[in-house]
């Protein structure tokens, strides 16, 4: 099969995506979505989870990304189509499989920009009041910086591609720059080393603290990586370059956030941590750096820390509106949802997706908990999303192996099914409470499914492959029912150690299960050969 870069997702003379991001903008999409709201929070709370072992918790969460990041490497090279993670299992599984990691994924996505615009705010409240009220929620003041700021993001995406890379570049230089030059400043200036032993040992709460405070934040700000991969249908050479800038974006987030772990845990007080890791910065205080800046005399960094505070943030969240809007256009596409969302405009962008986002956004700021309470459900539903890739790529190379693929997970019969039992594990340590929401959340979608189905033209329905409920409808049962019975928020009735030995055999029965259960070749070289006539016929219509 001929391999056509994908131009446009249309037919006719209609408007398409534009491939006009290059390897460094790319790069920076996904690292501009790993620098948010996560590195001005994680540390805290991976500490006070984990004490010094918080270290153990950040290599182990990059070790597990940097493996999903592979994973979606090979499949963003090989389909380099936009919103990639919603519809590479539509080819695999078909309508109901691709629905549900595309409802998944855009759940996740929609949901992180009005979280990053409340971190922010939240944050500079501390320094300029009138934001936040007592009770955590925006106050009316807030409320219409907060609705401003999306309107922003919404404006720049709707302009174009280009402009969202370019402003991103900005926001990513800064962003790269402040937490290293916090790094540095921080080490030369205080650091005990007897702080990663103090308050009870090196692991305080022993394992189940490290890996507890993985969902608590450090996965959370290690997420990101596959903006490069979602907005390959509108990068250049997206076989070469989608690869290298997710891989690149994930190594250089895992150094810069193991290096700001060790710089937060040796500035603290040591005076703070003599009765354990409740409070190592203070009771109460939202910005762990501005505050052990301003305690070391260091009224500069702590002003430039507030600054960050609003670029970091808002720069994840310009991001993460362009990604809802490609996903949502992806499900639109694919005929899951109305096929308005899809529309894309001269400028090359899924305008009314982009809409979709900002209403959403603006149901998000009601006066939901604490950032990180929501961060457990956004990462919960992220890991869902990524585990979808493990099972699709194995899937995708059976029934398709002729494709091209110029990137190779290496020992892929070994790692994909390592990083699909690795995304059950986080999962399982959300803890009962978030994987319970986060079902209901996906029932919810279904029901959405079964509506814009029943309602919509007869023509544009797709066909339902109802056999991949055959392995998810289990594996999602399965992974609330552990939970319910585990030792992370549940009934504590299995036993610890054996309780991850049990999601780890558990999730390798659904992953060879899936595999088995994907769509034959023919259905899979059929979508394939539509999408890629859409393409080259769109291709030639730009050069004639």
């Amino acid at each position: 099969m001929a391999r056509v870069s994908e131009h446009s997702e249309t037919s006719g003379m209609r408007p398409g995506f534009r491939r006009e991001v290059g390897l460094m903008a790319l790069m920076f999409v996904s690292l501009g979505s790993i620098i948010g709201s996560g590195w001005l929070l994680g540390a805290l709370t991976a500490a006070t989870s984990a004490g010094g072992a918080s270290l153990v918790s950040w290599v182990l969460a990059g070790v597990i990304i940097v493996l999903l990041a592979l994973v979606h490497s090979e499949l963003g090279a090989a389909y380099p189509l936009a919103g990639g993670t919603a519809r590479w299992p539509r080819l695999a599984f078909g309508s109901l499989g691709g629905f549900t990691a595309g409802w998944v994924a855009w759940l996740q996505a929609v949901t992180i920009a009005p979280i990053e615009v409340e971190a922010a705010l939240s944050y500079l409240d501390h320094k300029w009041h009138g934001l936040i009220n007592e009770v955590g929620a925006l106050t009316t003041t807030g409320l219409g910086v907060a609705v401003a700021l999306m309107l922003l993001f919404c404006i720049i995406n709707v302009l174009g591609v280009r402009w969202l890379a370019e402003s991103n570049r900005i926001a990513v230089l800064w962003k790269v720059a402040v937490p290293v030059v916090t790094v540095v400043v921080l080490i030369v200036v205080s650091f005990h080393a007897s702080n990663f032993t103090a308050g009870g040992g090196f692991a305080p709460y022993g394992a189940h603290g490290v890996l507890a405070a993985l969902p608590l934040g450090v996965v959370f700000a290690l997420q990101g990586f596959e903006q490069a991969a979602q907005m390959a249908g509108e990068a250049r050479d997206p076989q070469r370059n989608v690869p290298r800038a997710v891989i690149g974006a994930v190594i250089m987030g895992t150094i810069l956030y193991v290096a700001l772990e060790i710089a937060f845990i040796g500035a603290l007080s040591p005076g703070n941590l003599a009765h354990g890791w409740a409070n190592p910065v203070g009771k109460g205080d939202f910005g762990p750096y501005a505050t052990i800046a301003t305690t070391l005399g260091l009224a500069w960094l702590a002003t430039i820390l507030y600054i960050d505070a609003f670029i970091s943030p808002a720069g994840t969240g310009l991001i993460y509106v362009g990604t809802s809007a490609r996903l949502a256009y992806a499900l639109g596409h694919s005929g899951y949802v109305p096929k308005t969302v899809s529309r894309i405009s001269n400028r090359g962008v899924p305008y009314t997706a982009i809409i979709v986002s900002f209403v959403v956004g603006l149901i998000c700021f009601l006066p939901f908990p604490s950032w990180q309470s929501l961060v457990g459900l956004v990462t919960s539903a992220t890991v869902i999303m990524y585990g979808f890739a493990p099972v699709t790529l194995l899937a995708l190379r059976k029934v398709d192996p002729d494709r091209s693929r110029p990137y190779r997970l290496p020992a892929a019969a070994i790692l994909a099914p390592l990083a699909f039992i690795a995304a059950n594990e986080i999962i399982y340590w959300t803890s009962w409470a978030t994987v319970e929401r986060l079902m209901l959340a996906i029932v919810a979608g279904y029901v959405l499914f079964a509506i814009a189905y029943v309602l919509g033209r007869s023509l544009e329905r797709p066909p339902l492959d109802p056999r991949s409920l055959v392995w998810i409808v289990p594996w999602f049962t399965g992974l609330a029912l552990i939970s319910y019975l585990g030792q992370y928020g549940g009934r504590r009735l299995i036993p610890e150690w054996i309780d991850l030995g049990v999601v780890a055999v558990f999730g390798l029965v659904i992953f060879y299960l899936a595999v088995q259960l994907s769509l034959p070749s023919h259905r899979v070289a059929a979508a394939m050969a539509t999408d890629e006539h859409e393409a080259a016929a769109q291709a030639e219509l730009r050069t004639a």
